[in-house]
């Protein structure tokens, strides 16, 4: 390879070679930085990511590949690129204050969170599988360690301890389905998968099963039923804050890898595996939504709701297999990532505030009197949860409105009803923390930290405003739809 074949390449994934390089110069620079000062490592990682952030912009309307064709920069991966340098920056607003009353404020937090996501922005990116195999386990195994972050607590010790066997297991299913996917095509380049099935030369039988386990091992980071049996305990024994991220990086993550697969490399399969997309689909929103009910713990109630969330943008791959479909259903599924962030940044910036040093704070209960006494931050709270539902004006309610059209436009017709009937049944879950807020007596106490409170009613503010400003976001979304082309 030549220098200027070099300088091309480096181009191509120039965010995420700063990114990691800032990341490396950030472990060695926290070494002088004091144990009290720790302020200081959060602010170099935030001008890192906001650095990576314009760089993410700057590729904007940009398509070339580089590194043999393994990796790309199109009009997808810079959508996703800046939502994930974006959830870096709130991950950090919500970590600052939260690790230091927590007694957990360490340096390497923010360099392993930053190593986090250039992992999603590789996998965004990969257009070879086995770079993305990669990409997945960069962006896990950091998390598996911020799980754990709160040690000597037991909580934490067995959300990383069952994060890290379980998400080592679903890699297997990743590996094998990738070795039968080479086995059937010869390949693991994603457009020469595609190219093979085409010209009827693939293994059709390896290349589903292969494909099958794939979806199984993603299942696995966007938390879709049967696959979700992890969420719940690792969210509720993280810190809050890395539950956060985690919550919505992780689940772009996998969605940006099973978008950019079942969209782009086997559309052949779509015979054989869309029902199994609708079948994972129905049963996600259906578990999700109602073992929420029986939650009194917030971030067991949010685990459950993030699982339920994740079988709504589940809809999008069931019309993978239809050309006239497919951009809109990923153009929708892009748009709703994007509302998901922003609601759930929001309201986990509300669930930190609230939640005290030693852990407690985390009930539904300890919500009582919150509209009293925090009007702001009530009524912040109360915007997010009506967006969880699908309530306008919100951004929830234009997300669910643009994913149930494209499963309506692709034929699936009982599928968005199912999703409309779900969200009803959300509404008894969301709508209790409502009323607790608004309707109950309590003396809640809250973080004075300013960034928290700055998240959660900038977030409130963006839900409502971004929501009356849809058209535009989605178009945004819909170009990033091109590499279908």
């Amino acid at each position: 390879m030549s220098l200027s074949d070099l300088v091309l390449n480096l181009k191509v994934i120039l965010p995420i070679a700063v990114l990691v390089l800032w990341a490396c110069a950030l472990l060695i620079i926290d070494l002088f930085i004091p144990a009290q000062r720790k302020g200081l490592t959060a602010l170099l990682a935030a001008l890192g990511l906001a650095v990576v952030l314009g760089l993410a912009v700057a590729q904007a309307g940009r398509q070339e590949s580089a590194f043999n064709d393994m990796v790309v920069v199109d009009g997808f991966s810079t959508f996703l690129n800046v939502l994930f340098a974006a959830s870096g920056l709130a991950g950090i607003a919500l970590a600052y204050d939260y690790l230091k009353r927590t007694g957990m404020e360490r340096g390497e937090y923010y360099t392993l969170l930053m190593f986090s996501i250039s992992g999603m922005m590789l996998m965004a990116q990969a257009t070879d599988l086995i770079v993305m195999f990669l990409a997945l386990e960069l962006l896990s195994i950091p998390l598996y360690v911020l799980s754990g972050f709160a040690r000597p607590r037991a909580d934490s010790e067995e959300a990383a301890l069952k994060y890290f066997l379980l998400g080592s297991f679903s890699g297997a299913f990743v590996v094998f389905g990738i070795a039968l996917v080479f086995g059937a095509t010869g390949s693991t380049a994603l457009a020469t998968v595609l190219e093979v099935a085409r010209n009827g030369a693939a293994n059709l039988t390896l290349l589903v099963i292969g494909a099958g386990l794939v979806v199984v091992g993603l299942g696995f980071k966007v938390a879709a039923v049967p696959f979700h049996m992890w969420t719940p305990d690792v969210y509720q024994g993280a810190p809050s804050a890395v539950t956060a991220f985690m919550s919505v990086g992780a689940k772009a993550g996998g969605f940006a890898a099973l978008l950019r697969i079942f969209m782009v490399a086997v559309p052949s399969t779509s015979a054989h595996l869309w029902l199994v997309f609708e079948i994972l689909a129905i049963l996600t929103m259906l578990l999700g939504n109602l073992v929420a009910i029986a939650q009194t713990n917030i971030k067991r109630m949010l685990a459950y709701s993030s699982i339920a969330h994740a079988g709504y943008i589940l809809m999008a791959l069931v019309t993978y297999g239809l050309p006239t479909t497919a951009p809109i259903g990923v153009a929708a599924a892009l748009f709703y990532l994007v509302a998901y962030a922003v609601t759930s940044f929001g309201a986990w910036a509300v669930v930190i505030a609230l939640e005290k040093a030693e852990g407690k704070g985390l009930e539904l209960d300890d919500y009582a009197g919150l509209g009293r006494k925090y009007p702001l931050l009530a009524l912040a709270m109360a915007v997010f949860m009506l967006s969880f539902t699908g309530v306008p004006p919100t951004l929830g309610f234009m997300g669910k409105f643009y994913l149930f059209g494209a499963a309506i436009h692709g034929g699936f017709v009982g599928l968005a009803l199912f999703g409309v009937v779900t969200s009803l049944i959300s509404a008894y879950f969301y709508l209790r923390v409502i009323v607790i807020m608004y309707m109950r007596e309590g003396d809640p106490e809250v973080s004075a930290d300013p960034w928290l409170k700055f998240t959660a009613i900038a977030a409130a503010v963006l839900t409502v405003l971004l929501s009356l400003a849809a058209g535009p976001l989605f178009n945004l979304a819909a170009r990033a739809t091109l590499f279908l082309n």
